[in-house]
């Protein structure tokens, strides 16, 4: 039964199977373990090479890794620093008949069903193949961090509680209280949102599945901080949705959350910072993900982040998309110098599906 492999632990998983072993020998050159003190024996370099093939098509950023990074958030971000909630422990996938049901997990099931036959395979337990392959995901879009990955959750109890994610109406108030009950503060809660550079909306108008957040989806660049400030005069689909506000470009999608996060006085300041700043949002972000994908497991979890792909990195100055400016800018943070961009030359553009959606 599928279930009783979820409940395998960490000493099985060192005995990983030799069928998985023999379908990978040929094309990994990586060695087996990862280098941690004392060294981790399961073969997670070739199960990350795996998990690149039957997953990302060999190391793309598209849909699935874009879905993959959701899918960690939304399955760490289950818990509460009160007690209740597995967290970062996979209960998304292990239970995702259930959690999938959720209202704010729209769209997930999608991910789930790619993910739980590659799962099955690995003979990882479900909360580190979640979050592994969230790093790796992430990692095939030039400009991300690298995050890290620690080894050895033990298999997930129940699934998460209900109305746990924050989602796209909830006020800014709701969003910040809902990140401070699982321990983040204001500034972690906007670091965390640079996901939704890579980032694209399927349910929101399920007329326009794979709507990107904003016009540079398979890099993940200080883009999304920029555009969502930008005066909105449309909607990307069939007129106004839940969730969604105005946007400024034809075929991006502008949620309501991210929009009033980057005009509140608590969170506006902290959302212009990361204006054409990539090395402050990479860091930060690292850094709020490395407090995620560990939220209440257990603090002996080995440190495998040697296994992580290394991301290419992105060292141009963002730009405003053609036919924009800094008078299109709805500048919340006055106190904080706005930076100079330049803008792109040629008609406003329109930004197309994530491919894969």
């Amino acid at each position: 039964m599928a279930f009783a492999r979820l409940s395998v632990l960490v000493a099985l998983a060192l005995t990983a199977t030799q069928t998985v072993n023999a379908a990978l020998t040929k094309r990994v050159t990586w060695p087996l373990a990862c280098t941690a003190n004392p060294p981790v024996v399961v073969p997670l370099f070739p199960i990350v090479d795996q998990i690149q093939q039957d997953l990302f098509d060999g190391g793309d950023c598209g849909e699935e890794a874009h879905s993959a990074l959701r899918l960690s958030f939304h399955d760490a971000i289950g818990f509460s620093i009160h007690g209740s909630g597995g967290g970062a422990d996979g209960s998304i996938l292990a239970f995702n008949e259930t959690e999938t049901a959720f209202h704010a997990n729209g769209g997930i099931d999608d991910i789930t069903a790619r993910q739980f036959p590659v799962f099955l395979e690995t003979g990882l337990t479900a909360g580190d193949f979640v979050h592994l392959a969230a790093a790796i995901g992430t990692a095939n879009c030039p400009g991300a961090p690298r995050l890290e990955f620690k080894f050895g959750r033990p298999a997930p109890k129940a699934p998460a509680p209900d109305k746990t994610i924050p989602e796209p109406t909830d006020s800014v108030t709701s969003i910040l209280a809902r990140f401070a009950d699982a321990g983040f503060s204001s500034d972690e809660a906007v670091a965390l949102l640079a996901s939704h550079t890579i980032a694209a909306a399927d349910v929101i108008d399920p007329t326009i599945p794979g709507t990107p957040f904003d016009s540079t989806a398979g890099t993940f660049d200080t883009q999304v901080f920029l555009e969502v400030l930008l005066k909105g005069s449309l909607f990307p689909g069939n007129g106004s949705q839940s969730g969604e506000v105005l946007s400024p470009l034809h075929g991006e999608m502008r949620l309501q959350s991210d929009f009033v996060i980057s005009q509140d006085p608590r969170t506006a300041c902290t959302w212009q910072s990361f204006v054409n700043n990539q090395q402050k949002m990479v860091t930060e972000f690292k850094a709020a993900m490395a407090k995620l994908q560990v939220l209440g497991q257990p603090r002996n979890l080995i440190d495998c982040s040697d296994v992580v792909p290394v991301p290419k990195p992105f060292t141009s100055a963002i730009k405003f998309p053609a036919s924009f400016s800094r008078e299109d800018v709805q500048i919340a943070c006055p106190q904080r110098a706005f930076p100079s961009l330049a803008t792109v030359a040629g008609p406003a553009p329109t930004i197309p599906p994530v491919p894969g959606s």
